[in-house]
């Protein structure tokens, strides 16, 4: 295997990853800094109104985007197995 397949297989991966874990992570970020503004401005320091709403959303977004994500990750997986032949021989 050349360096340059190799490079290539790590940097598909890396970017099927990056796509996994952004489309949980941003809305979860999203809801956390709206939330902390919110107990900024009325000063409720309550841990479970921080963790509460990022839990739900960050379980609402595995929800409807699972499928999603593991239609990407098959797909990855498949293209991956595939090309097994060319780049061994």
């Amino acid at each position: 295997m050349s360096p340059e397949t190799f490079v290539e297989i790590l940097r598909s991966s890396m970017l099927i990853v990056i796509i996994i874990v952004s489309a949980v992570i941003i809305p979860s970020l999203i809801v956390g800094l709206v939330v902390a503004v919110f107990q900024a401005a009325t000063s409720i320091n309550e841990q479970t109104m921080s963790f509460l709403p990022r839990l739900i959303v960050t379980l609402l977004a595995l929800s409807w985007g699972g499928s999603w994500l593991v239609k990407k990750m098959m797909d990855f997986t498949i293209e991956m197995v595939h090309s097994i032949p060319s780049i061994v021989g």
